[in-house]
């Protein structure tokens, strides 16, 4: 029997290019919040966010949601 493994949860300390390319469908909402793989791509999701000036906890409760449906 084959045993299919949840992707890996999206954490503060990815960056956010690292999550778009385990997480493709995260592109929308990263981008809803003001976030994209242009300019701060390279950043950690937390760092990205405080320079936003968006809740931490809002951005990864958004990114969790999909997550947890069945791709």
């Amino acid at each position: 029997m084959t045993t299919i493994s949840p992707p890996p949860a999206i954490t503060a300390d990815q960056t956010i290019n690292a999550i778009v390319e385990r997480h493709p469908w995260a592109l929308p909402i990263l981008a809803r919040f003001g976030l994209d793989t242009c300019c701060g791509g390279g950043l950690p999701l937390s760092t990205a966010a405080a320079h936003h000036g968006l809740r931490l906890a809002d951005l990864l409760a958004a990114l969790a949601a999909p997550a947890e449906q069945p791709r």
